[in-house]
């Protein structure tokens, strides 16, 4: 072929100049096809924008119906509303209008005169488009961007919040957006929507657009009804409130409440009278003073001034119930104290903060332990009595006294500590089989009072293994205090599958300081 590696570089044959042309040719042929998935996806959006913007229309309809029937009732103060509602309708069923009859344009390009904007047979059309909104025979997106202009400058005139006059000029925007960082798009709004655009793609950003300009004119219509009912009351706090028919309920029977939504305008506080009197501040505060228990009813009424200069008056009553100071005294594990231990106490008194509250108790200690009490009884078989008084408007009062009865801590379990397959504390009472890699593991016997009630750790003192030989005798052997020793862990070494080890005279001590003779455990080898 080639008589240097320069000529066989530069030069080709004819075949080889063909494939390449094919190649090329091939490779704007891709880049044309749209795939059907991407049409399909076009097509479900456009029937979900339509839906929407059959919604959104006859929202603002309703809107409007609403000023209409507002104004039939009063058509001094509704007329003005009205007739500015009326101006965004026209103007918006304009350009909704034109939307639509670009729409059918462009789908008559692409289809023909039978053509459907509901269902577009060539939908992956790359000339109908273009030919329609931006050829020098149709131009009509520079039209549509103009109206757009003109319509977005309309509408955000009568919104005074600029928060939504931000939102509506974002979204009916005409500025091409950016291609890179900092960089704006050279192409006019027009080329970017649909310069080179499917058919069925230009459709559904018109049909988008047009939800666009069904937005705006939402809120706009809903800016205007709100605008009526500003004339009367003019508010810029809107609280939530909870208004009980009482605050005191009896155990039986229903607790009522109101709850509501309150608006009033900081700048310009209402005068409140209450039993006939004026309030002295201006926040509502209510106060009187309560010397004994009872229900107690109060009324008055709340007068406002207008943005009019008009004077609003609002009548209330509400009541109130005043009751004598009660302690609530409970052990916060059982109905009973347990000698020599720390029993948690729980001491309150309603509408009394827990710092002037104090108590006493006999037949042992009672302190304070942050929002608690600990009590330490001594005497096993007594009754000891927690009396509370509470710091109420500056005098010390006796609230109330309970009674509780002393008992002797029940005797605790012997268990021997292991850690289970995932490495968790764990422990072994005996009564089931027992790997004998975790017996021989264990350091020895403890005990404890862990019945979900109270959890108390005793100090096992010492005890006895009997392991029984092949002859069946009875062979003890006495541990090294609560450990096993060596001749117990020798005689565990020689249990074989099956056999049984009894753990017995089991002496443990507890925090009470009494040693006590605990149950036995029946060590099953596995």
């Amino acid at each position: 072929m080639a008589t240097s590696k320069n000529k066989s570089v530069n030069r080709m044959s004819p075949r080889e100049k063909m494939i390449n042309l094919m190649y090329i040719v091939l490779t704007a042929m891709l880049a044309l096809n749209v795939s059907s998935d991407v049409l399909n996806g076009f097509s479900q959006v456009e029937d979900g924008l339509s839906r929407s913007n059959r919604t959104i229309t006859a929202r603002n309809q309703a809107l409007y119906a609403q000023l209409q029937a507002f104004n039939e009732k009063n058509p001094e103060k509704g007329k003005i509303w009205l007739d500015k509602a009326t101006q965004v309708v026209g103007e918006t069923d304009r350009l909704y209008d034109y939307i639509d009859s670009l729409k059918l344009e462009i789908v008559h390009h692409a289809d023909g005169e039978d053509a459907d904007v509901h269902n577009i047979r060539n939908r992956d059309n790359l000339d109908a488009a273009s030919e329609v909104m931006l050829t020098a025979t149709g131009g009509k997106g520079k039209i549509l961007r103009t109206r757009i202009d003109s319509y977005r400058q309309f509408v955000t005139s009568f919104l005074e919040d600029p928060e939504k006059r931000k939102n509506l000029e974002n979204a009916l925007s005409t500025v091409p957006p950016k291609t890179a960082k900092h960089d704006i798009s050279k192409h006019t709004w027009e080329e970017f929507m649909f310069d080179n655009m499917p058919c069925i793609a230009a459709v559904t950003l018109l049909t988008k657009l047009q939800n666009d300009v069904r937005y705006a004119e939402g809120e706009v219509l809903n800016q205007m009804l709100t605008n009526v009912d500003l004339g009367d009351l003019r508010v810029n706090l809107v609280n939530a409130f909870v208004v009980p028919d009482s605050r005191i309920v009896m155990r039986g029977t229903k607790y009522s409440a109101q709850i509501v939504l309150a608006a009033i305008d900081t700048t310009q506080r209402p005068v409140v009278y209450v039993n006939g009197s004026r309030l002295a501040n201006s926040n509502g505060l209510y106060e009187v003073g309560t010397s004994k228990a009872g229900n107690y009813d109060y009324s008055g009424w709340i007068e406002v001034l207008g943005r009019d200069g008009t004077v609003t008056r609002r009548d209330f009553k509400s009541s109130y119930t005043v009751i004598d100071p009660l302690a609530t005294i409970s052990a916060t594990m059982m109905n009973v104290l347990y000698a020599g231990i720390n029993n948690p106490i729980s001491i309150a008194v309603p509408g009394v903060p827990q710092g002037s509250i104090s108590a006493t108790m006999t037949n042992g200690t009672l302190t304070k332990s942050g929002d608690g009490w600990i009590a330490h009884p001594t005497k096993v078989g007594a009754e000891c009595v927690i009396s509370v008084t509470a710091e109420m408007d500056g005098q010390r009062t006796n609230v109330g006294s309970t009674t509780f009865r002393v008992r002797k801590l029940p005797d605790p379990m012997p268990f021997i500590a292991y850690k289970d397959a995932n490495g968790q504390p764990a422990r072994y009472k005996g009564g089931k089989p027992f790997p004998k890699n975790l017996l021989m593991a264990a350091h020895g016997l403890d005990a404890a009072i862990d019945d979900d009630i109270l959890n108390i750790d005793y100090k096992v003192v010492s005890f006895e293994t009997v392991i029984f030989d092949s002859m069946g005798n009875a062979i003890p052997e006495v541990s090294n205090g609560s450990q096993f020793s060596e001749r117990q862990k020798t005689a565990m070494r020689r249990l074989s599958h099956g056999k049984r080890m009894l753990i017995t005279r089991v002496k443990a001590t507890g925090p009470d300081g009494i040693t006590r003779d605990i149950a036995p455990i029946d060590v099953i080898v596995n």
